[in-house]
């Protein structure tokens, strides 16, 4: 049986490794270009620290983007309302909740050379969407002049898009929440008053309740 003492650095180490990647997409976040000394300081370990879990700086972020997307898209595989209309701007409101604090670095993953690593990890929460899209098409809820695939698409570009802006701009949160599913319901056919009445109206949608 393993005694206490064998067991305590195991569990530091995975506490580090942890906390190095946070480390990282928060100073990515500042500044895309971040060192690893940078990344170590802000973790509060050595840069010979970072070494005994990632070998590069390269595999750092290939790490710290991929488990972001994957808690993303776990958190988007959870999304189900009766209305397509309505699951759509989940999406995209519950996109926007998991990057606001880190869009710099959420633009870089989706944005970078590792952006098919990005996209692989993301693939479920892509089908599940692509699901929602063919059902709103089916009932009439959402427009039924593009193919489903390609209007997927189109959402998720929609979305992608206000979280540009909003590092371009520095929006606020409030604004970016509400942009990000008013963006993706017009690029689904939703017109922009419809939209606002159906955040307005809609519980699910209510900030308070995405937060």
């Amino acid at each position: 049986m393993s005694s206490p003492q064998t067991r305590a650095p195991r569990r530091d180490a995975a506490e580090n490794r942890e906390t190095i990647i946070l480390a990282a997409a928060a100073a990515l976040n500042d500044d895309i270009d971040a060192s690893l000394e940078t990344i170590a300081a802000r973790a509060g370990l050595s840069r010979r620290a970072i070494y005994g879990h990632f070998a590069t700086r390269d595999d750092l972020l290939v790490e710290t983007f991929t488990r972001g997307a994957a808690r993303i898209g776990s958190s988007l595989l959870t999304l189900s309302h009766p209305d397509a209309r309505v699951e759509i701007a989940l999406y995209g409101a519950t996109l926007w909740a998991e990057v606001e604090h880190v869009r710099v670095a959420a633009q870089l993953a989706v944005r970078g050379p590792h952006r098919a690593l990005v996209a692989e990890a993301l693939e479920p929460a892509r089908q599940k969407l692509l699901a929602t899209v063919e059902r709103g098409i089916s009932d009439g809820s959402l427009r039924g002049d593009i193919e489903a695939g390609t209007l997927a698409r189109l959402i998720e570009a929609a979305a992608v898009a206000v979280l540009d802006e909003a590092t371009r701009t520095g929006m606020s949160d409030d604004e970016g929440r509400r942009l990000v599913m008013l963006n993706g319901l017009g690029a689904a056919g939703i017109g922009w008053r419809e939209a606002e009445e159906l955040i307005r109206t809609t519980p699910d949608l209510r900030a308070e309740d995405l937060a």
